[in-house]
């Protein structure tokens, strides 16, 4: 990066001014972002309206910026471990809200329980003439009929790699394996248009750079905020899981 950024680690950025910095000299090595406000498993409507509230601000800098970036949200963080129903309603509101910028909106999956929620969240936008992406976990056995219904709709899906065991734990991204980057760019190079890489900050800098200079889509997910601790604690397990089992992310 040839800005200066300040970083506390490697996974996240301290706020939305950072975020923006970063996204815009990503943007210079055609490197589109995605930005998450790190604040999860929000416990009452007062803490769901603040988290609200940050999405509604870091729309209005996406768009004022006129970067290539959209937002991620996860429901835990509109309010769906005591309102699932809350959730739904505020991803639609914050997904129309994006739509009128010119912004891209994004659903990220979490624990088991909540998939269903994620995939309600998901449909309502579709049904309502609205641009969705979804995340979906490529391990779970009823991925793929969750697939056909959520193409059926126009929903656009993300596949992650791992399958999570009913708690919370967040996404472990397929894009960082050196084994199957290779693999899904053998099969895509004729079709790079339908396809985009998603990476994390803070892993793979060298390979994400590398393909977005060779024509691939590239998009780094960018998580900023205060409550960084339970989201940076998840990536550093994840490097040790790794190293654990022999095993390292794409450099």
């Amino acid at each position: 990066m040839t800005a200066i950024i300040e970083r506390e680690n490697r996974w996240t950025l301290p706020d939305l001014t950072a975020a923006r910095a970063w996204c815009r000299e990503r943007n210079r090595q055609q490197i589109a972002c995605t930005l998450h406000v790190l604040d999860e498993y929000t416990q009452s409507r007062t803490e769901v309206d603040a988290v609200t509230a940050a999405y509604r601000e870091t729309i209005e800098g996406i768009s004022g910026d006129g970067v290539d970036a959209a937002i991620s949200v996860k429901l835990s963080s509109l309010g769906a471990l005591f309102d699932a129903d809350l959730a739904i309603g505020r991803s639609y509101e914050l997904c129309k809200e994006a739509r009128e910028h010119g912004v891209g909106f994004e659903i990220d999956m979490e624990g088991r329980d909540l998939v269903g929620t994620a995939i309600e969240a998901a449909s309502l936008c579709a049904r309502k003439g609205l641009p969705v992406t979804l995340a979906l976990q490529a391990y779970l056995y009823r991925t793929p009929g969750d697939l056909r219904v959520l193409l059926a709709l126009g929903v656009i899906p993300r596949f992650v790699k791992g399958a999570y065991l009913g708690d919370m734990e967040d996404l472990q991204d397929g894009t960082h394996d050196p084994v199957i980057l290779p693999e899904i760019r053998s099969l895509m190079a004729d079709h790079r248009d339908r396809i985009t890489f998603g990476f994390l900050m803070g892993l793979s800098d060298r390979t994400k750079q590398e393909m977005a200079a060779g024509g691939w889509q590239v998009s780094e997910y960018v998580p900023f905020g205060k409550d960084a601790g339970p989201y940076v604690a998840r990536r550093e397990r994840y490097l040790r899981e790794l190293d654990t089992a022999g095993r390292t992310a794409a450099e």
